[in-house]
C-alpha cells in the first residue's frame, strides 16, 4: 500500500483536487482493494517536484479520459487495454505501469465521471501542446483493435472541444490514424487544391505546433510519445511533395 500512496501523490498536482481528486477517491476507495477514500488525502502529503508535478497530472488525465474512449462503445475491447497497458510500460516501466492500470480499471468501472468537468479542470492545468497530444493518444486507443467507431470518434470529439481543442486541429490529428487519398493534406489542415506555398506554410505551421520540445516539461518518457504526431506531419509533408514533384 505504502509504495502506491507514494506513486500517487509524488506525481500530483492539480490532479487531486476538483473533479478529477473526486474521481480518484471514488476510484480509490470503491475499486482497488486495501484502500479507501481518504488515501487519496494522504496522498497530498508527499512531496512533489514541478516536473513530476505535470508528468504526473497528464498521466492521470489521460488514465481518466482513455477510460471513456474504451467504454464509448458499451463494450470494453481487451486490445485496448493491452494498448493502454504496454503505453504505460514503455514510459514507465513495470512497477509504476500497473500501479497506474490499477487506476485505470477503477476508472473504467465508475461511472461517476463527468466529462465537461473533467476536461475543463484539465483545460485551466495544462499546456495547449499537452492537450493535443492526450487527444492523439486517445485516437491511438480507438485504433487498437484496428478500426475506430463513429461512436470513438464522437467521444473523442466531444472531450477535445471540452479541452478546447480547435476543429482544425481535431481534424488533423483524426487524419493521422486513416489511410485515405487525403489525409495528408488533413494532418497539415489544407485542402488539396492548396498552393505549394500554402502546402509549404502549413507544414511549417504544423511542425511547429507539434514539435517534442513543447512536451519537455513532461518529461522524456512522454516526449518520446510526441515524436510520433510530429514524424506524421512529416510523413505527410514528404508525401505530398512527392506527389507534386516539389
Amino acid at each position: 500500500m505504502g509504495n502506491f500512496l507514494k506513486w500517487l501523490g509524488a506525481g500530483l498536482g492539480f490532479s487531486l483536487g476538483g473533479p478529477i481528486g473526486s474521481v480518484l477517491g471514488y476510484a480509490v476507495g470503491s475499486f482497488i482493494s486495501g484502500f479507501s477514500k481518504e488515501d487519496v488525502e494522504r496522498a497530498k502529503q508527499f512531496k512533489t517536484s514541478s516536473v513530476n508535478t505535470q508528468a504526473g497530472d497528464f498521466e492521470i488525465s489521460l488514465l481518466i479520459l482513455s477510460s471513456l474512449v474504451i467504454k464509448a462503445d458499451g463494450k470494453v475491447n481487451e486490445t485496448e487495454l493491452v494498448f493502454v497497458r504496454n503505453h504505460f510500460k514503455r514510459m514507465y516501466g513495470e512497477e509504476r505501469a500497473a500501479n497506474a492500470f490499477k487506476l485505470f480499471k477503477g476508472f473504467i468501472k465508475s461511472n461517476k465521471i463527468s466529462t465537461r468537468q473533467v476536461c475543463l479542470q484539465i483545460r485551466q492545468n495544462i499546456t495547449h501542446a499537452s492537450r493535443l497530444q492526450l487527444v492523439h493518444f486517445l485516437f491511438g486507443i480507438a485504433k487498437a483493435d484496428g478500426f475506430v467507431s463513429e461512436v470513438e470518434v464522437d467521444v473523442i470529439k466531444n472531450i477535445s472541444g471540452y479541452l478546447g481543442v480547435s476543429s482544425y486541429d481535431f481534424e488533423s490529428i483524426k487524419a493521422m490514424f486513416y489511410d485515405s487519398s487525403d489525409s495528408s493534406y488533413r494532418i497539415l489542415g489544407i485542402e488539396k487544391s492548396a498552393t505549394d506555398i500554402e502546402v509549404k506554410k502549413a507544414y511549417r505551421k504544423m511542425a511547429k505546433k507539434y514539435h517534442p520540445d513543447k512536451l519537455q516539461h513532461l518529461g522524456e518518457q512522454l516526449k518520446k510519445g510526441a515524436e510520433e504526431k510530429f514524424k506524421e506531419v512529416q510523413k505527410a509533408y514528404d508525401l505530398i511533395q512527392k506527389e507534386r514533384g516539389l
